[in-house]
């Protein structure tokens, strides 16, 4: 890591209502409107990473003699708060809510559409 990384790095989680695998709606920024399944979360920087949205080009040195350079085109990661839950059923996107199930279990659910997340 370089210097900057770890500076800037908080020491605090941050609690996330989204999750590896949830589809998301970009709210904002060049890529606003554009949905996509998420790949990776970082909640120690507020961050997700979304397939196939915000992709940046990589230029790659040959490691071996003999291996050519390449580039790479890969997924950035985009902060928490551009981005929103999206319900697959109903083509729209809406803040999520925690609630207890009958059960006890905590669940998560849409609250434009009442639909359940997991």
């Amino acid at each position: 890591m370089s210097n900057a990384t770890q500076r800037n790095k908080p020491s605090q989680r941050i609690k996330m209502r989204i999750r590896k695998g949830d589809t998301v709606q970009i709210i904002n920024g060049k890529e606003k409107g554009k949905t996509g399944s998420v790949l990776r979360t970082l909640p120690f920087e507020n961050r997700v990473i979304v397939e196939g949205i915000n992709l940046r080009t990589r230029h790659v040195k040959p490691k071996q003699e003999g291996e050519t350079g390449r580039i790479v085109t890969e997924e950035a990661s985009l902060h928490a708060s551009n981005v929103m839950l999206y319900s697959t059923k109903k083509k729209v996107a809406s803040r999520v809510e925690l609630f207890l199930d009958k059960d006890g279990t905590k669940k998560r659910r849409l609250k434009k559409t009442g639909e359940l997340i997991d």
